[in-house]
């Protein structure tokens, strides 16, 4: 058999392996599901008017987002 054809073979072409598909697997670094301390991460937190400044405690399973501003009427935001 010759030795050159098998040299290399089904590894990206290069003498001694490597430089193939590999799996991929990544590092791990993601935050989950409401975890860390990112806007909209877990339930405490407050919602805020980006007009007025006024804030109010967040509810959970509610998005800010939803809430409308008592004092100006605007759409609030995640603090």
């Amino acid at each position: 058999m010759n030795k050159r054809l098998l040299q290399g073979r089904g590894q990206g072409g290069r003498r001694g392996g490597g430089g193939g598909q590999g799996l991929g697997r990544g590092s791990g670094q993601g935050m989950g599901r409401g975890g860390g301390n990112r806007p909209g991460s877990g339930p405490g937190g407050n919602c805020v008017c980006p007009k007025c400044g006024y804030k109010q405690p967040h509810i959970a399973g509610q998005r800010c987002i939803d809430m409308v501003c008592p004092q100006c009427g605007t759409r609030m935001i995640r603090e």
